[in-house]
């Protein structure tokens, strides 16, 4: 579980996060939406430590993190694993050193037991047999996947997806989608997700958090987004055409 309470965040003179708090439990998706350019990423990387926060608090299981040195920090960001917008692989590393490579850094593992869990880690993304490719040889969506197998190589507590299906269609997202949720179930990991795609928040929203001018303006899960009274939220949720026929739908239901 991360713990995130008052939260305030500024770059120079303007103030990006306003006194956020918000619980992300363990063992669920739990989502971070909002417009671009109105915190939710800022949000993200200040849990992680990318950026110093101005005041507040963040835990990981009861830990402070904020208030942490370097070394403890540098501790707990080896319980994190990251999966970047654009993936972010080394392309003139395979698909097997990709993965590899936070075991190589952080892990005192033998060959063999890299190569185990590298192995482990590819066929739980469904790439067993690709370890050999580059990235320039892999589709958009297993590049996606194998940045969810170096996420999850070092085992780790807790998983940060940053607009995990930037860039991809729609079949494949739900892929992406699908794979997040099950590891996340599977291995009882707290999951941020930080996200634009309504399809997401409905297929796999656990707990959302809805960030509007740097403020806190909406909590809840899938299922309680969709009948939301908050004019932003709306505004939001149904800005895509097929979102707005569900909104008729439904409207037209209670007329009925």
């Amino acid at each position: 579980m991360i713990e995130v309470k008052n939260i305030n965040k500024s770059f120079k003179e303007q103030q990006i996060l306003f006194d956020i708090s918000s619980t992300f439990e363990k063992g669920k998706v739990n989502l971070i939406i909002g417009q671009s350019g109105h915190g939710k990423s800022v949000l993200a990387k200040c849990m992680v430590g990318l950026h110093e926060i101005d005041s507040g608090e963040i835990f990981f299981d009861g830990r402070d993190f904020a208030a942490m040195d370097r070394v403890e920090k540098t501790q707990i960001r080896e319980e994190i694993g990251m999966l970047f917008q654009g993936s972010a692989l080394f392309d003139s590393l395979t698909v097997e050193q990709n993965v590899m490579f936070p075991l190589t850094m952080f892990t005192k593992m033998t060959k063999k037991e890299m190569q185990d869990r590298v192995d482990f880690c590819l066929d739980r993304v469904n790439l067993s047999g690709k370890n050999k490719l580059f990235p320039s040889e892999c589709s958009g969506g297993m590049q996606k996947r194998v940045g969810i197998a170096r996420a999850i190589a070092m085992n780790p507590k807790y998983l940060f997806c940053d607009e995990p299906n930037s860039g991809l269609d729609p079949l494949t997202s739900i892929v992406i989608d699908k794979l997040i949720k099950d590891i996340t179930y599977e291995y009882n990991i707290t999951t941020i997700v930080i996200t634009h795609d309504m399809s997401s928040v409905m297929e796999i929203g656990d707990h959302i958090l809805f960030i509007h001018k740097g403020n806190n303006w909406w909590e809840g899960n899938r299922d309680s987004i969709i009948n939301a009274e908050n004019p932003e939220i709306i505004n939001f949720v149904y800005a895509s055409e097929f979102m707005k026929k569900i909104r008729t739908s439904m409207q037209e239901k209670k007329h009925i």
